[in-house]
């Protein structure tokens, strides 16, 4: 019992005096005393820092911006009575498709009828007197302040016809537009005052598809351009930019764009959530992974290059179009050389050792 602590005591001596020692060997073979990073022995070796280099050229990339909205109608018309009557009769309803001056409502005449009557009469009356002055002036009997006066009374008798034709003619309520007739409705029987509405019309040709569009993008969008639309019930359409809006919102900082989608067959209807696929301008652009993107100090986004003497620059790119295959950036020469492997381990202005992606494999 004694001998194995005996032994214990030895082994334990031992293995404190090899920690001590701070002496590590693996597999055989003695490490530096100070070791150092494989990169700062590779300049130690070599006096500059390896990179692994791509070179790349800009290609012509086409583009697009998905805007997400909603289908709206082109008109939405409350049509109102510019008089105060009773509905007499009403020939359309809900669903009714009308063309422009067609028939929604006819009020009760009342005493409009004779009212016109009473002023045609009265501007008869006073064309006569009018006539008889004028003859008489003629022959040197009648004062020029006397045929003033008759012209004067046919005026206000003429006036009195056309406002009494004008109000007769309020008594039958015209669509002002072409569409359909929707709710809400005037009921026969029931009274109009003036600005009651006798029906409601929804134009919904064309359809416009409104969205908004972020103030990063706005600026590559034009008018007349068009767009595939997408709507959540299925249809796929063609649409056309027709209005950009020149302020933005103050909540969303974004702009309001419409496109105009034709439907003259009323299939497409309003309110229905869509996807517009608006292309843009095509750019030259540069196909890059996004693992070759980096930082500068103060937080732009871009990519490490070598020129033909070894040393690095920053240049920040945009990101143009990203897709399955990469990230397509502009702002970079059309010909460029870009550090692919190393990129965040070197700084500008440094001197490297770029060594191609081809000669590396």
């Amino acid at each position: 019992m004694n001998g194995r602590y005996l032994l214990a005591g030895v082994m334990a001596a031992g293995i404190a005096a090899w920690m001590a020692s701070g002496t590590l060997v693996v597999s055989g073979t003695a490490e530096e005393a100070n070791p150092r990073p494989p990169a700062a022995r590779q300049e130690a070796a070599t006096g500059t820092f390896s990179v692994r280099t791509r070179t790349i050229t800009a290609e012509e990339r086409s583009r697009s911006l998905t805007m997400r909205g909603r289908t709206r109608a082109d008109a939405l018309v409350s049509v109102a009575a510019e008089t105060t009557a009773r509905i007499a009769s009403r020939p359309v309803d809900r669903g009714t498709r009308v063309a422009e001056g067609d028939v929604l409502c006819a009020l009760d005449e009342g005493v409009r009828e004779a009212q016109l009557a009473r002023a045609k009469a009265e501007a008869e009356r006073a064309q006569l007197d009018y006539d008889a002055a004028s003859k008489l002036q003629g022959r040197g009997f009648e004062s020029e302040t006397r045929v003033a006066a008759t012209k004067a009374a046919l005026d206000a008798a003429s006036a009195a016809v056309a406002e009494a034709e004008e109000e007769l003619s309020r008594a039958v309520i015209r669509a002002p537009i072409a569409g359909v007739v929707q709710e809400p409705l005037g009921e026969v029987g029931a009274m109009l005052s003036v600005g009651g509405v006798c029906a409601t019309i929804v134009d919904a040709d064309p359809v416009i598809v409104t969205g908004q569009v972020s103030e990063r993008d706005i600026s590559a969008i034009e008018r007349g351009v068009e767009a595939q639309v997408t709507l959540v019930t299925g249809e796929s359409v063609t649409g056309e930019v027709v209005y950009i809006s020149r302020t933005a919102d103050a909540d969303t900082r974004t702009f309001t764009v419409e496109l105009s989608v034709p439907n003259p067959d009323m299939t497409l209807r309003a309110g229905v959530t869509a996807e517009a696929n608006i292309p843009l301008a095509p750019v030259k652009a540069h196909r890059l992974s996004p693992g070759v993107l980096t930082l500068a100090d103060n937080g732009q986004i871009g990519v490490r290059t070598v020129d033909q003497s070894g040393t690095v620059s920053f240049m920040p790119v945009t990101i143009a179009v990203q897709d399955a295959d990469g990230l397509w950036v502009t702002g970079l020469p059309d010909t460029v050389t870009i550090i692919t492997v190393g990129q965040d381990y070197v700084i500008d202005g440094q001197t490297v050792t770029a060594v191609a992606e081809a000669d590396a494999t």
